[in-house]
């Protein structure tokens, strides 16, 4: 037995579905040990595509996903969805092959330590340097990849040490093997009635719920909490969704580009609840919220809790005890301020509802199609700028199920070809939308052929406006012109026959709907290339 071989075992145990990987000489000792044990493995054309699938897999799963490249340059591609999985807490490992150990610094082929270069955005780096406690290394990084604020964690594995045999008797294995997100702890009974207290004080509380209620598994406990007390509930742009059905108190999300109903700005009493203190709440200080507003934070990672300015009060906890312990208090029911929260968001999206002027496509029409299509079990993505905004609008205020995925707190562009990958192989039996803007999807669409070779069927519908939509809008506001942002017209649907997928070109709205289920019902990828006028998701960026 190898040290590779008690790596894929302990990968095994913690229930690793699959390794996303693109080959190199770096991972063979690797490779055969998943072969002999018979590990899954989606093997992609990019680095980049391997770690954003590894990434994916975690916000899907709130499991930790797995990713294996090769040493140096294949190293710094799959860094992006590493990167991606730190701004938005994701349970992911990268694993790294390198040279020997031994010739280390010795000028080899692709000689290079990459664990300094992972080591600041992931929760634990490590080169492993010792066969027999491989296991020890694995162990250590899944508890820190899935403790307090999920997040990346990196494993470089060289070459001799991962073909070293090994005695299975003599090596470091935990008896625990969790490949689960773990979120628990109660908040300190005098914090709660601290809460308590400052509810009771509140007219116009907000409930804010971050990814951290998604991985702590919170859905059920704040639906119990809003249908008992009112609160209105939103969620950052690109956090995790966790309203997982329609829900009376929940009134969408805050802080996306293209605007949204004053919400923020007029809240009393501001609870984040697993939410992170950031651009998308205006690190929770005027103008962005009142001068006299109180902040509530709670958080299950000790790090996160007291970031940027601290709130007026602080509670270490899972979100999911947090709130079951707060449903049990007794406090007022705003009715009122929920009505009128509701009655904004309608205005709100009365605005956004209305037609376009012009011929053509729009993007408000690709998105209310692509609605028409949803079932409970849908898993949807959306990549890209100007369409994402445009589906915050239109769809994410009816619910938030944590099966729909945006790019994340990064704002990343491009991983959404590889996220419907990871969706579609997670979940065979479900149907994987995805809805991309052009500039996106052009980023990985050689993964078209990864997923035809491997008979990973998916619907990708793109929203092609021959520029960058979001930084199109933003230049004409600032500046009255646009600087770079055009893109020349592509033929998507016939690059997709190119990669071996099923293309087509729609150009009248009423027949999107019913090309999508035509493309779910097919055992290739689909592409939907669908040519849309420019335009803003908002007709007034002023808030309503």
């Amino acid at each position: 037995m190898t040290a590779a071989d008690v790596l894929v075992a302990e990968l095994q145990a913690r229930g690793v579905p699959f390794i996303a990987t693109l080959n190199g000489h770096g991972l063979d000792p690797f490779y055969l040990a998943c072969r002999q044990a018979e590990m899954r493995v989606i093997d992609v054309r990019n680095e980049q595509a391997a770690g954003y699938i590894a990434e994916i897999t975690g916000r899907l799963s709130r499991r930790v996903g797995v990713a294996a490249v090769s040493g140096a340059v294949a190293h710094a591609n799959a860094l992006t969805g590493v990167l991606n999985a730190y701004f938005d807490g994701a349970p992911m490992l990268l694993i790294t092959g390198t040279t020997p150990l031994s010739d280390l610094g010795w000028g080899n082929f692709q000689d290079f330590n990459p664990v300094p270069m992972a080591a600041p955005i992931c929760k634990y780096a490590r080169l492993v340097d010792d066969a027999n406690r491989i296991g020890q290394f694995v162990h250590e990084a899944f508890n820190a990849a899935t403790s307090g604020r999920p997040g990346p964690v990196h494993l470089a594995l060289p070459m001799d040490i991962a073909s070293t045999q090994v005695d299975p008797q003599q090596t470091l294995r935990s008896p625990v093997q969790s490949g689960e997100v773990r979120i628990r702890g109660a908040a300190d009974s005098a914090l709660i009635d601290e809460v308590a207290g400052l509810v009771r004080n509140a007219q116009r509380p907000l409930l804010v719920a971050g990814s951290g209620v998604y991985y702590a598994r919170g859905e059920a406990a704040l639906r119990q909490f809003s249908r008992r007390h009112k609160i209105p509930i939103v969620i950052p742009v690109w956090d995790r969704g966790c309203i997982d059905r329609p829900c009376e108190s929940y009134v969408g999300v805050i802080g996306a580009a293209s605007g949204g109903p004053r919400l923020l700005e007029d809240s009393d009493l501001i609870v984040m609840v697993g939410a992170e203190c950031d651009y998308r709440v205006g690190q929770t200080v005027a103008p962005a919220i009142r001068k006299d507003a109180m902040v509530v934070r709670i958080h299950a990672d000790s790090a996160r809790l007291r970031n940027g300015l601290e709130a007026h009060l602080s509670i270490l906890a899972s979100p999911t005890y947090t709130l079951d312990q707060l449903a049990k208090c007794e406090l007022p029911v705003f009715d009122e301020w929920l009505a009128e929260t509701r009655r904004r968001r309608d205005t709100h999206l009365e605005k956004v509802l209305q037609k376009p002027t012009g011929d053509g496509i729009s993007g408000r029409d690709v998105v209310l199609a692509v609605r028409e299509t949803l079932t409970d079990d849908t898993i949807l993505l959306i990549d890209g700028g100007n369409i994402g905004q445009w589906f915050h609008q239109l769809i994410a205020h009816e619910r938030y199920p944590g099966q729909w995925l945006t790019c994340g707190a990064s704002g990343v562009v491009g991983w959404g070809l590889p996220g419907a990958i990871a969706a579609r192989v997670l979940h065979a039996d479900r149907p994987v939308i995805l809805l991309s803007g052009d500039g996106s999807f052009t980023f990985t669409v050689a993964e078209l052929e990864c997923a035809a070779r491997q008979k990973i069927s998916l619907v990708a519908v793109v929203a092609d406006d021959q520029t960058w939509g979001i930084t199109e809008s933003g230049h004409y506001e600032r500046y009255g012109f646009t600087m770079y942002t055009e893109l020349g017209p592509t033929r998507l649907d016939l690059v997709a026959q190119g990669f071996n997928c099923r293309g087509v070109r729609v150009e009248q709205a009423e027949k999107l709907a019913s090309a999508i289920r035509a493309g779910l019902e097919h055992d290739r990828p689909t592409v939907i290339h669908v040519p849309i006028v420019t335009g803003d998701p908002v007709v007034s960026r002023k808030n309503g």
